[in-house]
């Protein structure tokens, strides 16, 4: 929680207070930060009236911290210390009586805030605000989570009415008076300018450095590695620091997946690294342990499917040491870009756009006619996003209309309610009335939505993780990595005759040639299916007792019999993710352990 410097917080900050939670002052002496970090994962620092706090990942010292703030003069310098910094964290400042707060870029560290009483209070938790403003849940928002996607700007609204979010690269300053507070913006996209020689290296120097500040204090460090590129670079990174690594690798069920082979011949060059390979059958699958969640998140998540998993190989990791675990995840999505950046590439280079776009189009098997109305298609972002609240009860897209143009459009399906398909097209409307794009091409905006999509999921998978003994993090995921990344032009980044160029290119000299060979990708299709059947009797036990249904936003006797159908061709697109993440989150709404002291 951070907390204005006014004298009205005296009586606000007290309810904020739990076991084992911490309070920092403003150079007033009143409260200024309230939570509870671990005591490696903050470092502050005061010069005057000055108070400065890094909280989460971050290589910077006290003493250099110390030096940044006897250089600010008011809260704006801030924009130039937080460009610089590597890692993934939360800067807070005290400035003089102003005070600023805000996360990351990429959404992994995000900012809420509402009024208590006679100040604005923020925080990086937007259920904490909620049950101190005794906040009334947004149905409207619930209805918006069951879409698929949740579109731009629609998944930065926090699901209680009164609690505002802010939308990743902004910033929230808080008034002297405590009551008012103004967002400002400390971050924009690089332009895409620099070539694929140009970029690469500095793509490899940001992703070392993410690394590095989660290695440079030693000890034992756990790595996922699937033996994708992803997973390995971040593994071969990892090696190269003070640190011992444990590298895991979980087979996948389907015979074709080819992960573990490429795992072990990158082990192979690694013999300072330990390689743990989990055994398949104890794998859980996907949907697994739904009823007994109770993680206190402050949002719907579909990474509840894949919890079990994630957090089945923490203990044993944990024994041998481990203080985090590192994954690959964020490579596919900062280290690639959509095809859509065609759009605009074949309006500004034809010929070279057309050659690039037979080739896509001889990769993904896209019919022509729909090529070319998705390439004519010229409407801006806020006309598409009303056109689609107008159907979101239309069957899915297709591939090519998803790829080349703003994204796939929000749909519901047919177990949502009339009242929750009103609920969730007028959230929809709404928000068109006011919708800027992520970037200013189809392409950019594509490739910033599935960043911020990824990062929504990942927050919740950290805050998971943490809270069962192991913190996992995403080096791929900091900002200096993605900003590397989008640096690069678009017509290197992505292309039909290349898998991941920037990565490849960026990890010669660190990862072994053999290794950035691999094209394939497993897809895990087999071991969701096998999930589908296996949990058929927790679904409709789900469904029987559906709080959504309470609400009045599904059918229930529609979600029990698709229970009893797993092999539903539909369900293989993940459809039901967004629907079981709203169940489960209510569910754990009403859990004791959602109080404020188990937070």
């Amino acid at each position: 929680m951070v907390f204005p410097d006014h004298e009205a917080t005296l009586a606000v900050a007290p309810r904020f207070c739990a076991p084992g939670s911490r309070t920092l002052a403003h150079a007033s002496g009143r409260p200024w930060l309230t939570g509870r970090w671990r005591d490696d994962g903050i470092v502050v620092a005061s010069a005057g009236r000055t108070r400065l706090a890094v909280i989460g990942c971050c290589p910077v010292t006290e003493k250099e911290l110390t030096t940044e703030a006897a250089r600010l003069r008011d809260v704006a310098g801030l924009d130039g210390l937080a460009a610089r910094l590597p890692g993934s964290f939360h800067l807070v400042a005290s400035v003089d009586g102003h005070c600023r707060v805000q996360g990351t870029a990429s959404g992994l560290r995000l900012v809420h805030h509402t009024r208590i009483g006679d100040v604005v209070v923020a925080a990086d938790r937007a259920d904490l605000l909620a049950h101190a403003a005794d906040a009334e849940l947004d149905e409207r928002m619930l209805a918006v989570r069951l879409l698929f996607p949740v579109p731009h700007p629609l998944l930065h609204k926090p699901m209680w009415r009164g609690v505002h979010g802010i939308e990743p690269g902004g910033a929230l300053v808080l008034s002297p008076d405590g009551r008012t507070a103004r967002t400002v913006r400390w971050w924009r996209p690089p332009r895409p300018e620099r070539s694929l020689a140009e970029g690469a290296p500095l793509v490899r120097e940001a992703l070392t450095a993410a690394v590095d500040a989660r290695t440079a204090s030693g000890g034992v460090v756990a790595c996922d590695l699937s033996g994708g590129l992803d997973s390995t670079s971040v593994t071969f990174l990892a090696a190269r620091g003070p640190a011992k690594v444990v590298a895991s690798t979980w087979p996948g069920l389907d015979p074709a997946d080819d992960d573990l082979a490429w795992a072990a011949r990158a082990a192979a060059h690694l013999p300072e690294v330990e390689h743990v390979v989990w055994d398949v059958s104890a794998s859980p699958l996907v949907y697994a342990g739904l009823l007994g969640i109770d993680d206190p998140l402050d949002e719907p998540t579909i990474g509840m499917m894949d919890r079990a998993r994630l957090l089945s190989d923490l203990a044993p990791l944990a024994a041998k040491g481990s203080r985090v675990r590192l994954t690959g995840i964020g490579g596919d999505h900062v280290a690639w870009c959509s095809e859509a950046h065609y759009h605009a590439l074949l309006r500004r280079r034809p010929l070279f756009a057309l050659g690039g776009l037979r080739g896509f189009r001889a990769l993904f098997t896209w019919p022509l006619g729909g090529m070319a109305r998705a390439l004519a298609d010229s409407r801006p972002y806020h006309r598409w996003l009303a056109d689609a609240a107008a159907e979101v009860g239309a069957p899915k897209a297709a591939s090519v209309t998803t790829a080349l143009g703003w994204g796939a459009p929000p749909r519901l399906f047919d177990w949502a309610t009339r009242e929750a398909k009103e609920l969730a097209t007028a959230a929809l409307l709404d928000a068109a009335r006011t919708a800027e794009p992520l970037g200013a091409t189809r392409g950019e905006h594509a490739d910033l939505e599935q960043i911020l999509s990824c990062t929504r999921i990942i927050r919740q998978w950290e805050q998971m993780s943490a809270r069962a003994g192991l913190p996992i993090q995403s080096p791929f995921l900091d900002d200096r990595v993605i900003e590397a990344c989008l640096s690069i032009r678009p017509d290197e980044r992505v292309t039909p005759w290349a898998y991941k160029p920037v990565l490849t290119e960026a990890m010669r000299g660190v990862v072994p040639a053999e290794c950035l060979a691999r094209t394939s990708k497993a897809q895990a299709s087999m071991d969701a299916a096998a999930g589908l059947r296996a949990v058929r009797g927790d679904l409709r036990e789900l469904w029987t007792g559906s709080r959504l249904a309470e609400l009045g936003l599904v059918d229930r006797n529609r979600l029990c019999a698709l229970a009893s159908r797993p092999e539903t061709p539909e369900l293989r697109d993940a459809i039901l993710y967004p629907t079981i993440g709203c169940e489960v989150w209510l569910r754990t709404l009403s859990k004791p352990s959602l109080s404020l002291e188990e937070k």
